[in-house]
């Protein structure tokens, strides 16, 4: 059986002609996230891990990556 995804991304990706971006998706209470231009490869994880991840983009934890 399989459970159809609608992935989502951000709104400042630039829409659905560009292909650099990060979509995410909710199944049976997980996470999965995919790059756009790489939709084959699927990272799985839980909806608090990607809170605190997120949160610590928000602080700037990640700001010397980019």
């Amino acid at each position: 059986m399989s459970t159809e995804m609608n992935w989502h991304r951000s709104s400042f990706s630039g829409g659905d002609n560009n292909p650099n971006c990060v979509e995410l998706a909710s199944v049976d209470g997980q996470i999965k996230m995919r790059e756009s231009d790489a939709p084959d490869t699927v990272v799985t994880t839980s909806p608090e891990r990607l809170r605190a991840f997120l949160l610590g983009i928000k602080a700037g934890e990640f700001d010397h990556l980019i």
